[in-house]
């Protein structure tokens, strides 16, 4: 058998070693990736179960957002059936929830769709996908912190009655009004982070815990009033059940899906984890399920008080309770919202710092982030720029409007974790980076083996550029595309075709699947382009999805990354229609959107080209066969002994 060998110096030219940088891919972390040089920090600590998984992933994903969308999506598309647009909104993050399961358990490190894209696509997507995730959590953590003040200040009696050093105010001669409350939030959030994961989850769980039992007394003193009172909003007049029209309910499926963000969260502590390959899927799917079905009942309730077209967009749960006489129970529902936001704070800053680190881990960013405290057990030097950040932009700015940008990055991490998932199960990466001082060592196997060292460029892609450094004069080594079986008298694709094959697929699904978005959504679009393009589209994806069905995985998913953790069902189909949702989502936020993204992104290139590249741990890893790195780290660890 051949022994594979090759580096990823970069010679041949800088732009050609540049994009070679692109496609390198990481090992799965696991119990021969030990710390050295560099990555000699203390590691995060082992101390969450399902329980704190439970109460990480709904208390980001139950923010305030409830009590303000059932009466936005029940008045301009769902109607009555608003309960049907969650219900069909859960399921379609539930896909995405599904990719999450597997691949947080088979890759249990920080880092979340950071880590996945590293170890399956390249460090160039990796990179992206971490550079939007760090947008995402500092503009989200900052909007949050942003709507708490207000509904502070409905509690002590309305918009003056917070105290004047955490009122709002407007800066004189400046169109900026500055609000202290969000930013001491922001603060307070930090401080608990750093204190250490079990107690900042508590502290969450505590703060979920109240807002979950404010939406069960909507629930239960919403359902009394609704059996008392006859159920007003379900006595269908005029359009029925679905007076938008199903388009209507889908449309509003499309709105309400961004309520169920926050799932991601869970993935992001994964190193932190007892036993991440059972608690991991189980804290996900509970996590997503608790908020489907919350989320439901509560809209079930809330249009059968008051007929949709009758609804405060703004305040409908308060409302609805006001116009049955129970003014008390603003107070509580408003409780509940400042509750919910504190809550969705939590959740927005607990995953950024363990992004940072996992990128100063992998020499993206400055080692600094990657400091893991001795006594808390957490990344406390990321945990205070993060909290600086969006301090800051909380203090300052008004950032509603830069909302869609939050949507942007939790998309492109639902997309590429889909991805990952096909390759992971279809070309997994079949050779692993080890460091450059370990090049004695894999001289010495590959002497055992009996050949030398070749060193070739690495294109990140499968390894027939390469060649054995054992081989024997046969024909069967020229790989045809088909291979016929002796035994079966019938025609199969070669090993390394299939992965071919595969890749090809799984590019044509993607590309495919862009196009059908995309022509779908541009109505101004006229029919002789949108047409033909949707049919492009279709036939694309559709093709990628037969040929991925119709090949087998590969059998190396079996043992990639920790075995024995959760596999996500019905592979290929699964994750083709969770990549389809989430790029028709992605096109549809809107250019001003992406317009601003877009200049995110270029600063980001600019960082990675002028720093992350060149300081990057696999800058001049060397590549070997999974195959022969178990043989070289025991030779290494002889060496040791």
């Amino acid at each position: 058998m051949g022994f594979l060998v090759d580096t990823q110096k970069e010679g041949g030219g800088h732009s050609w070693g540049c994009v070679r940088s692109l496609v390198r891919r990481k090992q799965v972390d696991s119990a021969n990736s030990k710390p050295d040089g560099a990555h000699g920090h203390h590691q995060l600590a082992k101390a969450l179960t399902v329980p704190h998984l439970i109460a990480i992933g709904v208390g980001a994903t139950i923010g305030a957002g409830v009590y303000i969308l059932v009466g936005t999506v029940a008045r301009e598309h769902s109607g009555p059936a608003l309960a049907l647009s969650f219900l069909i909104a859960g399921i379609a993050a539930g896909l995405s929830a599904f990719c999450y399961a597997e691949l947080s358990s088979r890759c249990p490190s920080a880092g979340s769709a950071y880590h996945y894209s590293y170890i399956c696509v390249g460090e160039g997507v990796a990179w992206l996908i971490g550079w939007a995730l760090i947008l995402e959590y500092t503009i989200g953590g900052s909007a949050v912190a942003r709507g708490i003040s207000p509904n502070l200040a409905l509690i002590f009696g309305g918009e003056d009655g917070l105290p004047a050093i955490l009122a709002r105010h407007q800066i004189p001669g400046l169109d900026v009004v500055v609000d202290p409350c969000a930013a001491f939030l922001v603060f307070i959030v930090t401080g608990l982070l750093c204190l250490g994961i079990k107690e900042s989850t508590f502290a969450q769980g505590v703060v979920t815990a109240a807002n979950v039992c404010v939406l069960l007394f909507v629930i239960v003193a919403g359902s009394y009033l609704g059996f008392k009172t006859g159920w007003a909003g379900y006595e269908l007049s005029t359009g029925g059940f679905f007076p938008f029209g199903v388009d209507g309910m889908f449309a509003g499926s499309a709105t309400v899906f961004f309520a169920f963000i926050g799932f991601d969260s869970v993935a992001s502590t994964a190193e932190e984890v007892k036993n991440p390959q059972r608690d991991l899927p189980i804290g996900i799917g509970l996590a997503l399920l608790l908020c489907c079905a919350l989320y439901m009942m509560v809209s079930i309730v809330i249009v059968g008080l008051v007929p949709y077209y009758l609804m405060d967009p703004d305040t409908p749960i308060s409302s609805a309770f006001a116009s049955h006489d129970m003014q008390w129970a603003v107070y509580l529902i408003t409780l509940g919202a400042v509750m919910a936001l504190c809550s969705a704070l939590m959740g927005a800053l607990l995953p950024q710092p363990r992004i940072l680190m996992a990128m100063a881990r992998d020499g993206l960013l400055p080692s600094v982030f990657s400091d893991v405290n001795k006594r808390t057990q957490v990344p406390v030097k990321a945990t205070l720029a993060t909290g600086l950040c969006a301090a800051t932009l909380a203090f300052f700015m008004d950032v509603s409007q830069l909302a869609g940008m939050v949507s942007v990055g939790t998309l492109l991490a639902f997309t590429m974790v889909a991805i990952s998932v096909l390759i992971l199960r279809y070309v997994p990466p079949d050779e692993l980076p080890l460091p450059s001082s370990l090049q004695e060592r894999i001289d010495s196997v590959s002497f055992i083996y009996g050949g030398e060292t070749k060193s070739s460029d690495h294109a990140g892609t499968s390894n027939s550029s390469k060649q054995p450094l054992i081989v024997e004069n046969d024909a069967s080594l020229h790989f045809p595309i088909l291979e016929k079986q002796e035994a079966q008298g019938c025609w199969v694709l070669s090993e390394e075709n299939r992965r071919i094959v595969a890749g090809w697929s799984i590019m044509f699904t993607c590309v495919g699947a862009f196009l059908l978005s995309y022509a779908a959504s541009s109505l101004s679009f006229p029919g002789l382009v949108r047409y033909p393009l949707c049919g492009v589209g279709g036939s694309l994806l559709l093709v990628g999805l037969i040929a991925l069905s119709s090949i087998d995985q590969d059998d190396a998913r079996h043992t990639f990354g920790h075995s024995g953790g959760y596999l996500c069902p019905f592979v290929p189909l699964l994750p083709i229609i969770c990549i389809l949702i989430n790029m028709y989502l992605l096109v549809n936020l809107g250019s001003a959107t992406w317009a601003r993204v877009s200049v995110w992104l270029l600063i980001g290139v600019i960082v990675y080209v002028f720093y992350g590249r060149k300081h990057s741990s696999l800058a001049n890893a060397v590549y070997v066969t999974t195959a022969h790195a178990e043989e070289i780290y025991r030779v290494h660890e002889g060496s040791l002994a």
